[in-house]
């Protein structure tokens, strides 16, 4: 695809982490009614797994005891594009931080706990920084 970033240190270096308002659950088979909410989903052998807004869960009586906020990463990242993931997703390690990756057509999401929103972001921004 056209406007697409393939090479590592271009993705890296252009991630411009983004957080985005509100907090979100994965869920496991989540009423009809909830579906129109999903941010994502993925069939798994236990059942449908769902990214869900918060409060959606909640009026939905889904357990919402893990909540994460998502970090949008804004490069364009090629979907064979080889490093972002493992760039990201070990920055995060490196400071203890949880992070459970969703990759779309277009841009990569990193979902973190909400309680380290702000040092995972500081810690993205730190990382695209250094290329």
């Amino acid at each position: 695809m056209s406007g697409t970033v393939r090479d590592t240190g271009a993705m890296i270096a252009g991630m411009d982490p983004a957080p985005t308002p509100g907090a979100w659950v994965f869920a496991t088979d989540p009423p009809a009614a909830a579906m129109d909410h999903a941010l994502a989903t993925i069939r798994e052998d236990e059942g449908l797994s769902v990214v869900l807004p918060e409060d959606v869960a909640l009026a939905h009586g889904l357990d919402a005891a893990q909540p994460m906020r998502r970090i949008v990463l804004r490069v364009h990242s090629d979907l064979e594009g080889v490093g972002l993931t493992a760039a990201v997703a070990g920055a995060l390690a490196a400071e203890g931080i949880a992070c459970n990756m969703v990759a779309g057509r277009h841009h990569d999401h990193a979902f973190v706990p909400a309680r380290d929103a702000d040092r995972a972001l500081a810690v993205l921004r730190a990382r695209a920084a250094a290329g």
